[in-house]
Parts: C-alpha cells; sequence; structure tokens
C-alpha cells in the first residue's frame, strides 16, 4: 500500500514536556502487543493498528485529543495516522524518528505490558516497605492450620486457572470492602497474591491504608513464587465470596476507604457533574464503574464504562490511554470507588469519586457493549454459515479469521486461515490460490471492516460471513482447534511469564528481576509524577 500524505511529527522533548504539565496526550504504539511489550516508552498505550477502529472510539472518546502516533519502522505508524483521521480525529501526529527516535533521544524505553502500574506497585513496596512473606513461610503456616487467610487479588478468572490451595477469589477493589467479613478475627493474618506482584502489593497496601487491625502481608512474588519453590497449586477453584450482608462491616470499610481517598486528596463530583463534564468534551474523561462485571450488568449508572477496580488499577494505560484526562469513578458502596481512585491519584492521575447516588441512579441493566462506540462498519457482500459450508465441499474458497490468535486456536471454523490485519499484504502471499475470500472473526465486525483491505490487494471477491465463527458454531457447523494455518504470526499478544502453568523457570526469574529493577527505571525516566502516601 502507498502512502503519500506527510503527518506533521512531534519529538521527544515536545512529548516528555506536556507528560510533565499534565497536559492530554495519548502516546500511541500501533504494532501488536507482543513487540509493543518488548520495548516501548512508559506512557506508550498499545492500540494495534489491526483492531483500531474498534479500540479508539472507546479509549480515545474525544476526537480532537492530541494523539502522537509511533511504531518501529515498519511504516504502521502512517497508516494509522491516516486511519486516525479517517475516523474523526483532528490533531493527529508521528513520534518523530518513531521507537528509535524516541531512544536516540535519551528516552527510556520499558519492556512488558502495564508497566506504569507495574512500576507504581513497586514504586509503593519501596517507598512503604509493604510487608510480604515467602512461599515457603505461607505453606507453613497453611500446613500448621494456622490462624491465615490467603485472598487471591486477581480477576476470578486468572484465579481458576492456578491458585494457592485454599485460597479465596477477592479481586484487588474488592479487598477492603470483603476482608472484615472473610477474618472477622483481628488476629486472623491474610495474605493477599496474585501471579507475580503488582496486585499483591496494591491489594496488600490497600487494606494497611484502610486501617485493617488484622496483620497482612503479601505473598512475596506470587504464583511465580510459590511455583518457583516447588510448591503445588490448585486449578479450577471457585471459592470466592457472596454478597455483602453486614451493614456495619460495610460502613466501617467505607469510612477507611473514604479517609485513604482524602489523604490521597481525591476530588469529589456529583453524577449531573459528571455528565456535563462528559458532554462538554473540552476535555478527555473517562467515566468508570468499579464494582464486578456481574454488578455492573445487574445495574448501572448510564455513561459509566465497566473497569473493577483491581484492575483498572493494574491496566491503566489500557482503560485510560489518554495522560492529562480526566477520570471520574462511581461504585455503589462508597468503598470501592474511593480506593482505586486514591491509587490513580498516587499514579498522578485527575480523580474524582461520583458521591450522593442512590439504587434509583443505576438504572441501565447489561453490558455496555463497545461496538456501538465504533462507526458503522463498510457494507460487505454477506454469506450465510450454510452457505458457506456449501461452498468449502470444492476447492476455491478460502477462509481468513481475522480473530485474536487465542480465539483461532481454541476453534475455527475447518480450513480458515488465521490473519492479522495490519500484516495482510504479507499474509495473502501465504494463502493458496483462491477464486473467492470470506472473511470472519467471532461476530464477523472486525471482518467488515478488513474486507475493503483484501478486495484491493487480492482483487478477488470478497465476502463476509454473516454473524462470523459464532453463527457458524451456533448453527451446529464442525470446527477445528490448533495452530493449523497460521498466514500470519502470533504476535498479536504477549505471553506473560506470570500466566498459564508451563512457564519455563528462567522466564519466571527473569520476569522477577525485571520487576525488581522498575523503581530505578522510574528514576531515569523521570515523567511520571508519581507519589505514595
Amino acid at each position: 500500500m502507498t502512502f503519500v500524505k506527510d503527518f506533521r511529527t512531534r519529538s521527544y522533548a515536545d512529548v516528555r514536556r506536556a507528560l510533565l504539565e499534565r497536559e492530554e496526550i495519548a502516546l500511541v504504539d500501533v504494532r501488536e502487543e507482543d513487540p509493543h511489550a518488548r520495548s516501548h516508552p512508559l506512557f506508550a498505550a498499545n492500540l494495534p493498528l489491526s483492531r483500531l477502529e474498534l479500540d479508539a472510539p472507546v479509549r480515545l472518546p474525544r476526537r480532537d485529543v492530541p494523539i502522537v502516533v509511533l511504531d518501529d519502522g515498519e511504516g504502521l505508524a502512517a497508516r494509522a495516522a491516516e486511519r486516525f483521521e479517517s475516523l474523526g480525529y483532528s490533531d493527529v501526529a508521528l513520534l518523530e524518528g518513531g521507537l528509535q527516535g524516541w531512544r536516540k533521544a535519551g528516552g527510556e524505553l520499558f519492556q512488558d505490558v502495564n508497566v506504569p502500574s507495574k512500576a507504581f506497585g513497586e514504586l509503593v513496596e519501596s517507598v512503604r516497605h509493604t510487608p510480604s512473606l515467602p512461599a515457603q513461610q505461607v505453606q507453613a503456616l497453611l500446613d500448621r492450620e494456622e490462624n491465615v487467610v490467603v485472598l487471591d487479588a486477581r480477576r476470578f478468572d486468572e484465579y481458576q486457572t492456578m491458585n494457592i490451595p485454599g485460597s479465596i477469589s477477592v479481586p484487588g477493589a474488592e479487598l477492603v470492602l470483603r476482608a472484615r467479613e472473610l477474618a472477622p478475627d483481628p488476629a486472623t493474618r491474610i495474605i493477599v497474591n496474585c501471579a507475580g506482584r503488582t496486585r499483591s502489593i496494591i491489594g496488600a497496601q490497600s487494606l494497611i491504608n484502610a486501617g485493617l487491625p488484622n496483620p497482612v502481608a503479601a505473598l512475596r512474588n506470587g504464583t511465580i513464587g510459590w511455583t518457583l519453590a516447588g510448591q503445588p497449586l490448585a486449578h479450577g477453584s471457585s471459592r470466592r465470596p457472596g454478597p455483602v450482608v453486614d451493614d456495619a462491616l460495610r460502613l466501617i470499610a467505607a469510612d477507611g476507604a473514604r479517609a485513604v481517598a482524602d489523604r490521597a486528596k481525591v476530588g469529589r463530583t456529583s453524577r449531573d457533574e459528571a455528565r456535563r463534564w462528559a458532554d462538554e468534551a473540552v476535555r478527555t474523561v473517562y467515566r468508570f464503574d468499579v464494582r464486578t462485571p456481574e454488578e455492573y450488568e445487574a445495574g448501572h449508572v448510564p455513561g459509566f464504562r465497566s473497569a473493577p477496580g483491581g484492575q483498572l488499577v493494574q491496566e491503566t494505560e489500557m482503560f485510560a490511554p489518554v495522560r492529562g484526562a480526566r477520570v471520574i469513578l462511581a461504585d455503589s458502596d462508597g468503598v470501592r470507588a474511593n480506593m482505586t481512585a486514591s491509587w490513580l491519584a498516587q499514579m498522578n492521575i485527575e480523580v474524582y469519586v461520583v458521591d450522593g447516588l442512590t439504587a434509583a441512579d443505576f438504572a441501565e441493566k447489561g453490558a455496555a457493549p463497545a461496538a456501538r462506540l465504533a462507526p458503522q462498519p463498510p457494507d460487505a457482500d454477506e454469506i450465510a454459515p450454510a452457505e458457506l459450508a456449501a461452498l468449502l465441499q470444492s476447492p476455491g474458497t478460502v477462509v481468513l479469521d481475522f480473530t485474536s490468535s487465542a480465539n483461532y486456536v481454541k476453534r475455527h471454523i475447518p480450513g480458515a486461515w488465521f490473519v492479522i490485519r495490519s500484516q495482510l499484504e504479507t499474509a495473502l502471499h501465504k494463502l493458496p490460490d483462491a477464486r473467492r475470500y470470506v472473511l470472519t472473526c467471532g461476530s464477523s465486525l472486525l471482518a467488515r471492516f478488513a474486507a475493503p483491505d483484501v478486495a484491493a490487494l487480492a482483487g478477488k471477491p470478497v465476502q463476509v460471513l454473516t454473524g462470523g465463527t459464532a453463527a457458524w458454531i451456533e448453527a451446529g457447523l464442525p470446527v477445528e482447534s490448533g495452530e493449523t494455518r497460521l498466514a500470519s504470526p502470533r504476535i498479536d499478544r504477549y505471553r506473560r511469564p506470570y500466566e498459564g502453568t508451563d512457564n519455563a523457570r528462567e522466564a519466571m526469574n527473569a520476569y522477577l528481576e525485571w520487576e525488581y529493577g522498575l523503581v530505578a527505571q522510574l528514576a531515569r525516566d523521570g515523567t511520571h509524577g508519581f507519589h505514595v502516601i
């Protein structure tokens, strides 16, 4: 593809100045997640070119927000800039020199994902000396049936994959709300764990900050440390607390959370003011409901997106990639929003909690579909699952699947090829001869955006599967699994060294060493503005 438009550039010095002065800026890395995780500036948010139409309207809600796009010389940044402009964004520039320009100008480069949050967690531990216990000591406490409870601060699905035997799933923002019910005896020792370090540290320090009387410690190095100690993990566990039933304990938790938020200088706002700020569109405004996804679907304040508090603190640059934006949080109990906000404020984010909400304010039900924020996809020639199944009985039809590689490996239409949209030109050379192409993904939404690209490059008829692979499965048609036909490499997702159950010891140790070094990297970078209360 040839791109003729020249975009203005912004230098490392200019971007650094904007970060230090807390101006609004979205530093956007449009590579896929795996190359992004290998090297990027601290506050570079990953919005891959392949999904830009779907992700940008949700994550960059203000169309005149200043956007600075970067890649590592692959030519993706210019393509992304054009696509941003086609979506209506009016202040788009390229990072001068891309990733290497940042490095040559003296900018610090970071590895892995969710780095601002992980680096902040390490800073918290270094300043507050958050208590922690090694895996062997925790195992000994459990073996002796001491007065101890282990609370897992990760998402429930992560907990189900692997967990400390006997632990209870209490995702991050739930900890202060739930801890007094789960450990009513103030002498009960509470151990907070995650897979690595960040959520263990933030979770344990949350309980300490909120004034919990119990002795509290993080599990040092999480399930990685547990595994490296040679101790077995459980799988498929489902221990999680039910609804909060003790109003007295909830009020104690709410008082503690509000006190922490006040210490962190969290702003206060109302439902109507939050709506007015969002409608004014002179600032980027993110409105998040930090309760559990189940509570959100049962009823939420209109205009608020679901962002469970623990994950919001863990993945801040994913939920709110615009530095200098205004972040507004809501909950129904006065605990989770205040605790989450206390951490965001320490991360140099302008954050407010909505006060005065009543049950009647949580009037909108169901998940808020991100697709409704995306632009209308291009018109496409569609084909029904049954019709495609008939065509596949004879040669000439090639199916391209634009879903994530993880979903593709899990299940896909027999004979389908996995393709990353931004890698399409290279991928087409790997495909067999075709008389026509049929495009799919989970719902076919992304496939519809990819259809014009395929038609322009291939010069062959292109159709989109109605309802996508989900409709194919619903029709009872067969699927296959595995890495059967990869026309693009699996670079759309970075494999975390702390997830899954088959990680190499060397990778886990290297990850821990990397985390230990983040405080020094923060100091060298100097743009973060973090402070720890």
